[in-house]
């Protein structure tokens, strides 16, 4: 190749892919307003409240922030708005042994802080952070229709089987132990609050007599 052709090559070969990369922005910028929701009042008084309180100096939100407590971003897709808003309020009233202090946040402040999470998690982040990898408390068997149901409402979310799932509540590792009555959990499944003092639980008093007996049934196989 020739010296002309080369500069030729270089010159050109360089245009060319500038000109790739603004049309790759240009598309970029244009697309990126459609991957977060409209912000609203209450969301941005809520990202306020977000900063008053220092959220940040213990959690991630959108790869932003500290590691020491869970990550934001995703809080209302796993989380009942609820149990956030009680949690938020006092957390060793809902998890005795929560790190979380009473940061003395009104209910005003807290369903502005809830309208904020639940903005992020509506945030297209490309499937980012990953959701946790969850084993099977009975690994190596078949999946009862109690297990399924365990696994189809979430339930990992908030508790951990041998170590694996949430920790916002109880471990349930040995509940079969500390509670083997069917009944009993039938009865705190439909009604949380009213069997357990000062849970957030989410009832399922809308799931029919069956799915609830099935799902008790599972729970005492924890041992």
């Amino acid at each position: 190749m020739s010296t002309n052709a080369a500069k030729n090559l270089f010159i050109y070969g360089s245009l060319f892919c500038f000109l790739v990369l603004v049309i790759l922005t240009i598309d970029t910028m244009g697309k990126l307003d459609q991957r977060a929701p409209e912000i609203t009042e209450k969301v941005a008084a809520g990202k306020k409240v977000w900063h008053k309180y220092d959220c940040i100096g213990c959690h991630t939100i959108l790869g932003n922030g500290s590691y020491f407590a869970p990550d934001m971003t995703k809080a209302t897709e796993r989380k009942p708005k609820e149990y956030l808003k009680k949690f938020l309020l006092d957390p060793r009233a809902i998890k005795q042994d929560s790190a979380m202090p009473k940061l003395g946040l009104s209910e005003e402040e807290a369903d502005s802080l809830i309208a904020f999470l639940e903005w992020t998690s509506k945030v297209d982040t490309n499937d980012w952070p990953p959701k946790p990898i969850l084993a099977s408390a009975t690994a190596g068997r078949t999946a009862s229709t109690g297990q399924m149901l365990f696994q189809k409402y979430d339930c990992a979310a908030c508790h951990q089987i041998q170590g694996l799932g949430g920790t916002a509540g109880p471990d349930l590792t040995h509940a079969g132990l500390k509670q083997p009555d069917v009944e009993w959990h039938i009865k705190h499944l439909k009604d949380p609050a009213g069997t357990v003092r000062n849970s957030a639980m989410p009832n399922f008093s809308h799931l029919g007599d069956e799915d609830l007996k099935a799902l008790a049934e599972y729970l005492i196989t924890l041992r």
